[in-house]
């Protein structure tokens, strides 16, 4: 029985051996090389087969030339990976002899080993229809995935040059992005094990990877990313309302698979937001498992890393305009170790304070100092000090430069670093004031005193006028409470000079100008994805609710416009973009008008949060 139940050791030969099929085949006659592709196309092909095959194929790498190519397609369709321990061996032994032999077929070979890199598609029947899904229940896929590793580092070793193939056939064989949420994990955690083997392409991987992240991020307004998670949560209150005491535990159960989303569920309700949590889960995972060593920091690596992921951030975050997530990889690497925050921030004031850099780039990186400055608990108040330092005498050599010239009026086109800079200033002492006074008010009085906001206020340029009135209500509330600046107769000013403008895009309607004339966002506003805000929340300062005894001492001479529900945020209206038309009464400066879809960290029907 176990004789006739064994496969045969030895395949049907057609004219020969290997050697004489190929050598036929180079004089015309096809016949048994037609028979030969039959036998290695057969998907009933026994492991048997297959070694005895790939053995002599091995002996005979030098006729596979470019002319073989179609042969050789078929030797690179055999299904190995999920065949017995021997095929494997063999099969990768062939591998390295084919790509060293022929480089012709390096292509190929590397193009087959990438398209193992997501799980194989099934075929799933639902309502009559065929529906093509990546194979979630496959067992072996973890092992699979580590031999395919180990393919390509045996033709890496062969051929020094595989890197230079490899990175375009990466690129070619990322996932689009309504794949599934499994297969866009695969792909992304098995390019990330790359690096670790082919480090000199770590940093085209990482802007892969991160190019794509950024995609998916811009694509998914956290505004929808909320919209859907009220509307999941509404979905699953009613369910259970309705359901409650008429199943049992069996039958919920059965409706879990119904697609009903529970609150308590970690899966985001949008699936793009989906995808982009776990995507960013891993993106993390990654950074912190290189960056440690048997649990311990290691400074080496951390400072590599930190240079390519910089160089990432140069090269697309800098420039994409309201991303909500993906610049949290700069957060979170910086948190390891204060000397990356400080370099961190010296990068950015590089780039604010350099004037051949064009300025919405020098915008945005005012923004991320401000925001940054602002939400990471991990930077000491005296790193704040130094940057606010930096940041305020910047601004006084600016309007020196400035307020007597010919420029010296209002104009984001001509000084948008300087009003930038302004906001990064008023909103982080907005977060970081009671820090900067803790301890000795006195000295922190005089050191807020020394920063001499009154000059920055009154100058020409007037930067109340341009910073997010949300940003410069807050910020006229603290210096009042403090006798640093009285702000308010400037707001006031400013609102009674706003005046209609006509669009001539409206067929000319007046409407009223925006509220941001900068276009500016906090790049580091509350993260809020499941999944991987567990790894930011615990460095991450949120906005702290102002005690009854702030409110009391905030008091503000203008029309008061409290919010009835401040959640996490002070500034969960703070960025509108310049295409939301607002309406503004002529003695307030409330930006109470529901933001556009694309704007970041602002909700619906939101309200500057006004002290009583």
């Amino acid at each position: 029985d176990e004789f006739i139940s064994s496969p045969p050791r030895k395949t049907v030969r057609f004219g020969g051996t290997l050697t004489e099929i190929l050598l036929k085949y180079e004089k015309g006659d096809t016949t048994d090389f037609e028979l030969l592709k039959h036998q290695l196309s057969d998907p009933d092909i026994k492991d048997a087969q297959i070694i005895n095959w790939l053995h002599e194929f091995r002996a005979s790498v030098v006729y596979l030339t470019k002319e073989l190519e179609q042969l050789v397609n078929i030797l690179l369709k055999l299904p190995w990976l999920r065949r017995s321990r021997e095929v494997v061996e063999e099969y990768l032994g062939f591998l390295g002899n084919l790509v060293s032999a022929q480089t012709v077929h390096l292509r190929p070979c590397l193009r087959m080993i990438v398209s193992q890199f997501v799980p194989p598609r099934i075929t799933i029947r639902e309502d009559d229809v065929d529906i093509s899904d990546s194979d979630d229940d496959d067992e072996n896929i973890s092992e699979n995935f580590d031999t395919c590793h180990r393919a390509l580092q045996t033709v890496a070793r062969y051929v020094p040059s595989t890197p230079q193939f490899l990175m375009p056939i990466l690129v070619d064989f990322f996932p689009f992005i309504n794949k599934s949420e499994r297969t866009l994990e695969c792909y992304v955690h098995n390019l990330l094990r790359v690096t670790v083997y082919l480090p000199t392409l770590r940093l085209q991987i990482l802007e892969l990877i991160i190019e794509k992240l950024l995609k998916l991020d811009v694509s998914t307004p956290q505004q929808d990313i909320e919209d859907a998670e009220e509307a999941a949560n509404n979905c699953a209150s009613e369910e259970k309302s309705t359901e409650e005491g008429l199943f049992d535990m069996e039958e919920d159960e059965d409706r879990k698979g119904n697609k009903v989303v529970s609150p308590n569920i970690e899966r985001m309700a949008h699936p793009l937001a989906e995808r982009l949590d776990i995507l960013m889960t891993i993106l993390f995972s990654y950074i912190r498992d290189v960056c440690h060593v048997d649990g311990k920091l290691d400074i080496n690596n951390t400072k590599d890393l930190y240079r390519d992921l910089v160089s990432v951030f140069d090269k697309l975050i800098l420039p994409t305009h309201a991303s909500c997530h993906v610049q949290y990889f700069m957060f979170y690497i910086c948190s390891f170790k204060l000397g990356l925050a400080e370099a961190f921030l010296d990068h950015l004031w590089k780039k604010l304070q350099d004037p051949n850099n064009p300025s919405v780039i020098r915008q945005t990186a005012g923004s991320y100092i401000g925001s940054f400055l602002a939400r990471a608990k991990f930077i000491p108040i005296v790193t704040v000090k130094a940057c606010l330092d930096l940041l305020v005498n910047w601004l006084h050599k600016y309007i020196d430069n400035q307020d007597k010239g010919a420029n010296a009026y209002c104009d984001v086109a001509l000084h948008g670093p300087f009003y930038s800079t302004c906001q990064a200033v008023f909103y982080t002492l907005i977060f970081r004031h009671k820090q900067l006074l803790d301890g000795n008010l006195r000295k922190g009085l005089s050191y807020l005193q020394s920063l001499n906001f009154e000059r920055i206020v009154m100058c020409q340029l007037n930067p109340l006028k341009i910073c997010i009135p949300s940003v410069v209500n807050l910020f006229a509330a603290i210096t009042r409470k403090y006798q640093l600046v009285f702000c308010y107769t400037i707001i006031e000013r400013n609102n009674r000079q706003f005046i209609p403008v006509v669009r001539s895009g409206t067929g000319g309607d007046l409407v009223q100008t925006c509220t941001n004339p900068l276009d500016s966002f906090f790049p580091f506003d509350p993260y809020i994805l499941k999944r991987s805000k567990k790894t930011i929340d615990p460095m991450y300062q949120f906005w702290e609710e102002l005690s009854a005894e702030d409110l009391e001492n905030l008091k503000k001479p203008i029309k008061k416009g409290t919010s009835e529900d401040e959640d996490d945020d002070f500034l969960k209206g703070e960025t509108p973009q310049n295409d939301g038309v607002v309406e503004i009464a002529p003695n307030s400066y409330e930006s109470n008008t529901r933001s556009p879809v694309s704007s970041i960290g602002s909700p619906a029907d939101c309200y500057v949060p006004y002290p009583p």
